[in-house]
């Protein structure tokens, strides 16, 4: 196994297996990027000023070599986040090219993870701002808590109506049947394989946190119930568990916050304000016009 190989192609790219030592790398411009090679380590948010060095070396007609202490996962990982963005290439595309010089490049399960979503946001200049890798990292959130047998901190809880604009077309409204409140709509529902019988037979929806349930989420607690936010109705819709629960139909949802069909009629969506029923719009598609503020 050599120190470090050239990636193929025209570029002056290399990457290799080198420890950290500065008098290495006297004279010459270095990046550290401090993390550490296990799977749910956050390799992600450092993606677009790992790919920033690499391109500007590159453009300066230098040569650039990425380097950790094997040269096989986070190395690996920074160069095919680069090759993706440049080469508009998938993970496993990039993955192979640099193989074909240095066959041992293997990222960790969870990097190779990360290098799929960072294609499905079309690896952007900044993926902080991005909805999917918020999602992502408040996923994350949700699992450490988790494991730790506790509910998510009340100001990690990511309440998907205040992040994402309605749709005015296609699907469906949840209403609490007993007030004919809306509750939510089909856009936020999380989809599921019913592992035993019709998809029809599932006796839950399953949606993402809204803002309505807040005043209850925020509690803290691992489990609960969700009552219609209807002041006049209050009647028990649904529940919640962080820690998950298991579908009629089979499946486990982490983590689940349902709404009971039992408790809940479809009405076909109709194009309505979505501030009247409860839901919140992000600044950026208030459909009121300029200078009129969202709930």
């Amino acid at each position: 196994m050599s120190l470090l190989d050239k990636v193929p192609g025209d570029l002056k790219l290399y990457i290799g297996g080198l420890p950290l030592e500065e008098k290495l790398f006297e004279g010459y411009k270095h990046m550290v990027v401090e993390v550490d090679d296990v799977e749910d380590e956050n390799l992600l948010e450092h993606f677009p000023a790992a790919t920033k060095f690499i391109e500007d070396g590159l453009a300066s007609g230098g040569a650039v070599l990425v380097h950790c202490a094997m040269g096989k996962s986070r190395s690996a990982t920074c160069v095919i986040a680069y090759l993706m963005q440049k080469h508009h290439i998938s993970p496993s595309e990039a993955l192979e090219q640099i193989r074909q010089s240095r066959p041992l490049c293997e990222p960790n399960e969870g990097f190779m993870k990360q290098l799929e979503l960072y294609r499905e946001m079309q690896t952007p200049e900044n993926v902080e701002d991005t909805p999917t890798y918020q999602r992502w990292v408040y996923q994350r959130e949700v699992e450490m808590s988790r494991a730790c047998g506790q509910a998510p901190e009340a100001e990690k809880i990511r309440f998907e109506d205040e992040h994402v604009a309605a749709k005015d077309e296609g699907g469906f409204d949840m209403r609490c049947r007993k007030c004919r409140r809306t509750l939510a709509t089909s856009q936020f529902l999380i989809p599921h394989q019913a592992q035993r019988g019709p998809a029809d037979s599932c006796t839950h929806y399953f949606l993402d946190p809204l803002s309505w349930m807040r005043p209850e989420l925020e509690k803290g607690e691992v489990e609960g119930r969700l009552e219609c936010p209807n002041a006049k109705c209050k009647a028990n819709v649904g529940k919640y568990a962080w820690q998950g629960m298991r579908c009629s139909c089979g499946e486990w949802i982490v983590p689940a916050i349902s709404l009971s069909k039992g408790r809940i009629d479809e009405a076909k969506k109709k194009a309505v304000d979505p501030s009247a029923m409860g839901i919140r719009m992000p600044a950026t598609a208030n459909p009121r016009g300029p200078g009129q503020n969202n709930l």
